[in-house]
């Protein structure tokens, strides 16, 4: 056989060659082709999966409770009370749901005594207004710290923004700029202010809304 080999044309080697490599380059541009097929597949999936819906921005009206239980929402409220100077009370809120997740029990009185310092104690740098009967009760849970010694006081907040700043934030471009009807856009003529921080209406990421 290696003779027979050896003694065919050599245009037919040479033919051989060239359509193994033109075959090889085919099924490389087919496999290329389908890769980037999968890959836009991918990004479309994920892109639809990151769309706000409005029937989700509405359920946001329904409740406090819908709309910080949100992670979107929950950044949403976050961008309106940082534009209010009031953002403390929705990090406490957080912080304190984080640490009801703890699960050593050594972890605990290091991360109380974190949240304690930095939004209930007398110099906290981020104060939350509580009323001093809660203020003080807190301050006992901290000889113990417990899964729930934070529990009244975060009730308190909440009930507080729910009263105060959630109402505000159902009036405020914050909010009103994305449950708008679709198509409705962006523009100057649905911004109350200008230069104003909220959820952009497509990549619903926050940015500028001049």
């Amino acid at each position: 056989e290696c003779s027979a080999l050896s003694s065919s044309p050599s245009w037919f080697l040479s033919f051989s060659a060239k359509d193994m490599k033109h075959r090889l380059g085919f099924l490389l541009q087919k496999s290329d082709s389908c890769d980037y097929s999968s890959s836009q597949s991918k990004k479309e999936k994920i892109s639809s999966s990151q769309r706000l819906s409005q029937e989700e921005v509405r359920k946001w009206a329904d409740s406090l409770e819908n709309l910080i239980h949100h992670d979107r929402g929950l950044a949403a409220f976050r961008a309106f009370l940082k534009s209010e100077y009031s953002e403390e009370n929705i990090e406490f809120w957080v912080s304190c749901e984080e640490y009801k997740k703890t699960k050593s029990p050594a972890k605990l009185s290091p991360k109380a005594r974190k949240i304690y310092d930095e939004f209930i104690s007398v110099q906290a740098t981020k104060e939350v207004n509580l009323d001093s009967c809660t203020r003080e009760k807190t301050s006992h849970n901290m000889l113990e710290p417990t899964l729930s010694c934070f529990d009244e006081a975060q009730r308190k907040i909440f009930t507080l923004m729910e009263k105060d700043s959630y109402r505000r934030f159902l009036k405020s471009p914050y909010y009103l700029d994305l449950v708008s009807p679709p198509g409705a856009g962006c523009g100057p003529e649905n911004c109350k202010r200008n230069h104003t921080h909220t959820l952009d209406c497509n990549s619903n990421i926050i940015s500028q809304c001049a």
